[in-house]
């Protein structure tokens, strides 16, 4: 039996959303128990921009992974992949980017590394983090939903 999200919502079956969470928890664990690496995305992705001698190789197959894996989900499964048209700017979005990625840098990681890693690990630097990170986007939610509307 499926449990679709509520309306308005994404409508992903909450199965889905389970193996999901259970498969990036088992491949976190992973990439530590075996290898004694963290799964940060933007710190895996950082340290390709910033390269040290003998570290590229596996942050480079992590990465590949991550896009192979959507690459093989849209093949084998076409309807998961829903285009969305936006009515935002480009110069928006990749404005928005860029603050996340400046965000990532200045907290020391991502909502994979903090949320998922670094929580698991009991980190009191990670709760922090990601206390921080629901609270604004919480709160980013609220004012684009409830303020802004009511400005224009």
């Amino acid at each position: 039996m499926d449990v679709a999200a509520p309306s308005g919502a994404l409508s992903i079956p909450v199965w889905n959303a389970l193996a999901g969470g259970a498969l990036i928890g088992l491949s976190a664990s992973l990439l530590l128990v075996l290898d004694g690496r963290v799964a940060g995305i933007s710190s895996i992705l950082g340290g390709i921009a910033r390269p040290h001698r003998g570290d590229v190789a596996w942050r480079a197959t992590f990465l590949a992974g991550l896009l192979a894996g959507a690459g093989i989900l849209a093949w084998l499964i076409p309807a998961a992949v829903v285009p969305r048209p936006s009515t935002v700017p480009l110069l928006a979005v990749v404005s928005a980017g860029l603050l996340v990625g400046f965000g990532t840098q200045l907290g020391g990681g991502c909502t994979s590394g903090h949320g998922v890693c670094g929580l698991s690990r009991f980190s009191k630097r990670s709760f922090v983090a990601v206390v921080t990170f629901m609270t604004a986007a919480a709160v980013t939610t609220f004012v684009v939903r409830h303020v802004l509307p009511a400005v224009r």
